[in-house]
């Protein structure tokens, strides 16, 4: 069983060396064109929404993948699909300059390594095949570019949960080498409600 989960985070080692590199944009003509991505996600990358991911602080990579992933349907939203049609390869570039630049704002929860959260995010359940989060997405949620994992520390817990459901689910499946789908798919309703909040309140 080890080995399985061995095997599943090197094929995503792997995958994720095929990405492209994604060029550098310019931060100041991203905040111009935000403008847009305001109401949702916050003028300075902060949603005001728990629904809705804050960008602040997130990597330009992953960024730039999201638009790409939403623009192709390879991620789906009856919201975010129809606003990334318009996006440019130039235009991605600039808006995640402009949203990895700025900083996230401290969650609402309580990051305790001994509550049932922190147990998943810091240890996982071997006996599941629950691998750890931190593996991929930091000790302090800061993520991993070259893995394409996400920096999640403060990120909303309303948000994070929704989008281990839609995993779970199979509603969203463009995950590097299907590697949230597999994790999230031992998970009760529990844990992931519980690994949410603790990873809302990671500071990175």
């Amino acid at each position: 069983m080890k080995l399985k989960i061995v095997a599943l985070f090197l094929s995503t080692i792997g995958l994720a060396a095929t990405f492209s590199v994604f060029a550098e944009g310019d931060a100041s003509a991203g905040q111009t064109k935000s403008a847009t991505c305001a109401a949702c996600h916050g003028a300075d990358g902060n949603s005001p929404l728990g629904i809705w991911p804050s960008l602040a602080g997130q990597s330009t990579s992953y960024i730039e993948k999201q638009l790409q992933d939403f623009k192709a349907k390879r991620r789906t939203n009856e919201t975010m699909s129809p606003m990334a049609e318009p996006v440019s390869e130039q235009d991605a570039q600039d808006l995640a300059a402009y949203f990895s630049s700025q900083s996230i704002k401290p969650g609402e929860n309580s990051a305790e390594s001994g509550s049932l959260g922190g147990q998943v995010y810091l240890k996982g359940n071997i006996k599941k095949q629950v691998i750890a989060c931190v593996g991929c997405h930091g000790l302090e949620g800061e993520g991993n570019p070259n893995l394409q994992a996400p920096a999640l520390g403060g990120q909303h817990a309303e948000y994070l949960l929704l989008q281990l459901k839609a995993f779970k689910s199979g509603e969203r499946d463009n995950d590097t080498g299907k590697m949230m789908r597999s994790i999230v798919a031992q998970m009760t309703d529990e844990e992931m409600d519980a690994v949410a909040k603790y990873i809302n309140a990671l500071s990175r």
